[in-house]
């Protein structure tokens, strides 16, 4: 029986980790598809404390891991394939074996949804991202594409005014499904240009290998065009990786764990941390807050059992 397993290992679960290694916990921590988290896919994170010269996300990622391994967690490259609550303990199943375990905190993050068009994955961090807030002061005074009709686009448009010379707002359709207040907003904005009825197509990139433009398809008339930008957003959602624990754990309608009274979930002895409860935030400071507040309720949780 473990006291602690840990799902995921993002800024959430690496510092769960930490947290509950060095209160001899013995955590069992999993990587799952995506070991790191987003942060594995961030070239340069300038926004992290502690870093006045910035640090890659690799590299932040790796000396989280280090500090856990340190105090005594123990990894494992497995993702949870099911989950069961039994009578004082939670069960997961990895690579078709149950483990059982006192708490569980789960901390699988959200994933970027991506567009899906060649060459993607290698040229994120090189001119295609999917966080304004991370990646747009990288951007100034040079011309940007945001592509995507939602609120996080529109909220991401009007958040690269304050950097970009110029933000192309790139939409499959005539109007944007964002609120009527983020919309408005956006489109009010003199920096922001938008581009209705266009599909992107290529992403094209210079002889560095760093972005030059975006290709995109006139939805209505099949006419293609280059818009010349630095840097793509894809603001079109992320998808909280919580297949596992669906009709389990309560989630809202798009998949996000629930939260009560902290990082408690719906399941006594279950901690929620970081993205994958989180879509308001999802910075990697806060997914490390949330981190250490799921490790200190998991302790808490079995000083109370152990009584």
């Amino acid at each position: 029986m473990e006291k602690v397993i840990i799902v995921g290992t993002g800024c959430a679960g690496l510092t769960a980790a930490i947290y509950a290694a060095r209160a001899n916990l013995a955590p069992l921590v999993l990587e799952g598809h995506e070991p790191g988290g987003q942060l594995s896919t961030t070239t340069l994170v300038e926004n992290f404390p502690g870093f006045p010269e910035g640090i890659n996300g690799p590299e932040l990622i790796m000396n989280m891991k280090s500090q856990a391994e340190r105090f005594g967690a123990r990894f494992a490259y497995s993702c949870v394939e099911d989950f069961e609550r039994a009578e004082g303990f939670v069960k997961v199943k990895i690579e078709g074996e149950w483990k059982e375990t006192r708490t569980l905190i789960v901390a699988s993050g959200a994933s970027a949804k991506w567009l899906g068009l060649p060459r993607e994955k290698e040229l994120v961090g090189h001119g295609l991202t999917s966080c304004a807030t991370c990646d747009g002061a990288f951007y100034r005074n040079v011309p940007v594409a945001v592509i995507g009709g939602g609120d996080s686009a529109a909220e991401e448009a009007t958040f690269l005014t304050r950097f970009a010379s110029k933000v192309y707002l790139v939409h499959r359709r005539d109007s944007l499904r964002a609120s009527k207040i983020m919309a408005e907003r956006a489109l009010a904005n003199p920096k922001i240009e938008p581009v209705w009825n266009s599909a992107p197509v290529e992403y094209l990139s210079d002889g560095e290998g760093e972005m030059r433009a975006l290709k995109v398809r006139d939805t209505q008339t099949g006419a293609e065009n280059e818009i010349e930008v630095k840097c793509v957003f894809v603001a079109i959602g992320h998808t909280p990786n919580t297949k596992a624990f669906k009709g389990k754990l309560d989630m809202d309608e798009n998949g996000y764990l629930l939260q009560r009274e902290g990082t408690k979930t719906n399941v006594p002895g279950v901690f929620a941390a970081g993205d994958v409860a989180d879509h308001v935030y999802r910075q990697a400071i806060t997914a490390a807050g949330q981190g250490c507040a799921a490790a200190l309720d998991a302790e808490k949780y079995l000083a109370h059992f152990e009584h």
